[in-house]
């Protein structure tokens, strides 16, 4: 909504599907796209690409941070950024936009990858450059007639 009501940009929605979602999932992050005024919706299906250059990788080394904790969020992340960087090349958008604040490593992992795959490609981050907090997003989605539950987990769910 910002991008095409604050920036005037045409949006063009994409949400990577790592195996995560169901289509039900799926069909209900795309309604909500077109609530918030995107001009187009895709679900790129990344399922098979995401297991077989990282996932089984983790799995085979047992790769571990502390011995405790499985690294395949942060994996993730460079397979949703590399199929958004092709979504990007192959529609001719002038800008990728995404919602990455200042305060974690997944941010460089968009950015690198964006800059690397589509160099010529404008990299828009509202939440980032405009210091955004959790806040100030629900406030201007509430001020432009979206109301969300958002109550703060206790741990971090991927």
């Amino acid at each position: 909504m910002y991008l095409s009501k604050k920036l005037d940009y045409e949006v063009h929605a994409v949400t990577i599907n790592t195996g995560g979602f169901s289509e039900e999932e799926i069909a209900a992050i795309e309604k909500r796209a077109y609530e918030l005024g995107v001009h187009s919706f895709t679900c790129v299906d990344a399922t098979d690409s995401y297991y077989n250059t990282c996932v089984k990788y983790l799995i085979y080394g047992n790769v571990l941070k502390n011995n405790t904790y499985p690294l395949s969020v942060s994996a993730e992340r460079t397979i949703q950024a590399k199929s958004i960087a092709e979504y990007a090349i192959a529609i001719n958008a002038e800008a990728v936009a995404h919602g990455s604040t200042g305060a974690g490593n997944d941010q460089v992992r968009f950015d690198v990858i964006f800059n690397i795959l589509c160099p010529n490609v404008e990299i828009i981050t509202p939440i980032r450059d405009l210091k955004l907090s959790r806040e100030a997003e629900i406030s201007f989605l509430a001020e432009n007639g979206f109301e969300i539950n958002f109550e703060k987990a206790q741990y971090s769910i991927n």
